[in-house]
């Protein structure tokens, strides 16, 4: 009995975040990518080639951000094309 309830009120639940909040929550996870890149480049620039904060505090951060360095090198070093920031 309480499984033909919860089912219908399930979708009806997940039909209304796909319609209230859904483009909000892709939205704000885009911005925190673009932020989370800009840390990075801040405080790991020189893997780039860009020297911007002192050793000192880069090493404090990086058991911190060692997860994030190989996808982000990735992400900086790949071509881009006008196409890319229409996304």
């Amino acid at each position: 009995m309480t499984n033909l309830i919860s089912r219908p009120l399930r979708a009806l639940r997940e039909i209304l975040y796909g319609m209230a909040i859904h483009d909000q929550v892709r939205g704000l996870a885009r911005t925190r990518g673009s932020l989370e890149h800009l840390f990075v480049l801040i405080s790991f620039g020189d893997l780039l080639g860009v020297p911007i904060l002192p050793p000192y505090y880069s090493m404090k951060l990086l058991p911190f951000v060692v997860p994030l360095i190989n996808n982000w090198k990735r992400r900086m070093l790949r071509e881009r094309d006008v196409t890319d920031l229409l996304f």
